[in-house]
């Protein structure tokens, strides 16, 4: 493969790439915890948009459960998100891991 070749490649990653990043931040990933009981919802880009409790699991009693719940939902809603983006980036970089991707 020529220099110029390689470098029109690049180019065209490169454009991949910022084309997928500005997609990862309008889509949203939602997972739940504890039967639906609390539900995360983040942003492809991993930031974390809004958190819901059904009030019926607020036990001023068991707030460890609560805390545990939303810890959870929030976790997989993050792990979403991070397979999402590395599918999406699989997708422009043919499966190449790049250094901060």
């Amino acid at each position: 493969m020529s220099f110029g070749n390689l470098a029109k490649v690049a180019q065209q990653m490169q454009a991949g790439l910022a084309r997928v990043q500005a997609e990862l931040e309008t889509l949203q990933v939602e997972a739940t915890a504890g039967g639906g009981a609390v539900k995360a919802v983040v942003t492809g880009k991993q930031d974390l948009v809004s958190i819901t409790i059904d009030p019926g699991v607020v036990d001023p009693d068991d707030v460890e459960m609560l805390q545990d719940l939303v810890v959870a939902a929030v976790n997989e809603a993050l792990g979403s998100a991070r397979r999402l983006a590395e599918q999406k980036m699989a997708a422009v970089t043919g499966g190449l891991r790049l250094p901060g991707m």
